[in-house]
């Protein structure tokens, strides 16, 4: 039996997400909920090669700010539970409104691929998307796909395959914030470096604190700061 790798579908609402899940993953899934939540969970298994890649669908949401539970339990499993990849999947229609997802994953998490579903619809309709100017713009892999065709699957899995064995070395671009905030950031984000290490991005956590997410905060004090006896 080969190694298991769990991979984290992360997306808006209506990009396809849960057909890209059930297409790569068939009978081989069962559902629950989130742990203290009720927030459906869904988990699924493909085999690629002499691995099998664990997917994760997470709830889908618009952005990654713990506004709601479905927001939080996303945000939780890419910061807290580390998969060792994270697929951002977006509609090739609505490029412009999903990117506020994809640029929020890529301040939290290494290991991302962008998957930019519907691709056949967008060609249909006109629109041409150059997925290599994406690549370089971004720092990681951009995919185009059509889940309900299975379009581009060979190349995802090989893609995913390439990630988690490191021999695709991702380095998501880093937003740059205007001056004022990136003086703040510069400010708090030694202290925070000194509470959550290298665990999690100490840039992304001083963002969040920035814009007080208490949420994040307790859920920071809940799993990484030991307890006193």
């Amino acid at each position: 039996m080969g190694k298991e790798y769990r991979i984290a579908l992360a997306g808006n609402p209506n990009t396809g997400k849960s057909t890209l899940f059930n297409a790569l993953t068939g009978l081989r899934q069962h559902t629950g909920n989130w742990a203290g939540k009720t927030v459906t969970l869904a988990e699924g298994s493909v085999s690629f090669q002499d691995k099998t890649f664990q997917l994760i669908d997470l709830p889908g949401t618009y952005s990654l700010f713990s506004n709601s539970t479905d927001e939080e339990v996303a945000r939780n499993y890419i910061v807290f539970d580390k998969p060792d990849l994270t697929l951002v999947v977006l509609d090739a229609t609505s490029l412009e409104r999903n990117f506020n997802l994809a640029l929020q994953v890529l301040e939290m998490t290494k290991n991302v691929i962008i998957c930019i579903n519907l691709i056949d619809i967008a060609e249909q309709q006109g629109i041409h998307i150059n997925e290599r100017l994406l690549t370089n713009h971004l720092g990681v892999p951009v995919l185009k796909i059509s889940a309900r065709n299975k379009k581009g699957f060979p190349m995802l899995l090989d893609t995913i395959d390439r990630i988690v064995t490191g021999k695709i070395d991702c380095n998501p671009v880093q937003m740059k914030y205007p001056v004022e905030i990136e003086e703040k950031i510069q400010l708090i984000e030694p202290k925070v470096r000194q509470l959550v290490g290298n665990e999690i991005s100490s840039r992304w956590v001083s963002l969040r604190l920035l814009d007080g997410d208490e949420t994040l905060l307790s859920e920071i004090h809940k799993r990484m700061v030991p307890e006193e006896v």
